[in-house]
């Protein structure tokens, strides 16, 4: 199997464009990611979970623009007919369709395992079967658990504290034994703590900036005392790109996309309050805490690697992406979009 990372025009027509298939192209990553990916050149065949109002999550907000060189297709990665179609005649493959929503993975772990590792098979057969060019397959840095070491490196102990993260991990070693035993061009993206526009009010930056900006003060969260990375959503598209357009020597490898730059919940909540002009006061709502051996203590990235391999730099500072996440948020057409009243699984 051969894969051309040579960079296309960006004003290529579309029928001249370079072929590549995202999953999970209607939800916040994915979104972002097909938004980076049509600026840099590509066409792009776009998976939408199927649903009965026809709806193309956050890629009906995208700009009618970009949706020119756009193919939606409604279909579910737990469907490996979906999944073949999709992929068809697609360079490149983005896979990036997951549940992800931790709370939630208490309550129906038997869903994550369907979505996150059953879509992830159906996505490498598929690709064994049609001779894709590259599978770019995304990690979460919850299969680190709480930091043993830190920055964490690649390298790091896996460990499954949550149904969720589990089932990522189980995802994670899938890749890496197709790489193993068919050689299948598979590459391991693991980002950290992405946030900006359009991302999940279950997410605690949006669970932050919605509640400001629908002009509370007292804020609602769970446990203040976790670090994270937080790193803003066009890095991790750049990311993606990245890898997607690397040479060979990316093949076979994972690869952790952050800032490097650890933050507290608690200081997080401050900085915030500072760039909107607001004094907020927090208040701990039990709801919001996870049970205590699942809770992820401490996370910050090592991206050595990535950016060794592939020249990826985090561009956007974190209170350059608050400001800008703020800003998106205070529109009161993408407000009402959330449920700020009511505590989202």
């Amino acid at each position: 199997m051969t894969h051309t990372n040579a960079t296309p025009s960006a004003s290529s027509t579309s029928s001249q464009r370079p072929l590549v298939a995202v999953t999970g192209a209607d939800g916040f990553i994915g979104s972002h990611l097909t938004e980076d990916l049509v600026r840099a050149g590509y066409r792009v065949k776009a998976m939408a979970i199927y649903n009965s109002q026809g709806s193309y999550g956050w890629l009906d907000t995208v700009p009618a623009e970009i949706m020119e060189h756009v193919e939606v297709q409604l279909g579910d990665v737990r469907d490996a007919g979906s999944v073949r179609e999709l992929m068809r005649d697609a360079q490149t493959v983005y896979h990036l369709a997951a549940l992800i929503a931790i709370p939630y993975s208490y309550v129906a772990p038997r869903s994550y395992v369907e979505t996150n590792i059953t879509g992830t098979l159906n996505v490498l057969e598929a690709a064994r079967d049609l001779g894709t060019g590259r599978i770019v397959h995304t990690s979460t840095s919850e299969v680190y658990g709480t930091a043993r070491t830190a920055p964490i490196h690649e390298t790091h102990p896996l460990q499954g504290q949550s149904p969720y993260s589990a089932t990522k991990i189980g995802a994670d070693k899938l890749a890496e034994s197709y790489y193993l035993s068919f050689e299948l061009p598979v590459v391991t993206m693991r980002p950290f703590n992405t946030y900006g526009p359009r991302q999940s009010a279950r997410a605690v930056i949006p669970t932050i900036i919605s509640q400001v900006a629908a002009g509370r003060r007292e804020i609602k969260l769970g446990d203040l005392r976790p670090t994270r990375d937080f790193n803003y959503v066009s890095d991790t598209a750049r990311a993606f790109r990245a890898v997607g357009e690397a040479g060979p020597e990316v093949l076979g490898r994972t690869l952790n996309a952050g800032s490097g730059r650890e933050i507290t919940v608690g200081d997080t909540v401050k900085l915030i309050g500072q760039v909107m002009g607001a004094e907020l006061d927090v208040t701990q709502e039990n709801q919001r805490l996870r049970p205590e051996g699942s809770e992820v203590m401490r996370l910050l990235a090592d991206h050595s690697e990535l950016t060794k391999l592939t020249g990826w730099k985090p561009e956007v500072p974190l209170e350059e992406g608050l400001k800008r996440t703020a800003e998106w948020f205070t529109n009161p057409i993408n407000l009402a979009r959330y449920r700020v009243d009511q505590y989202t699984v």
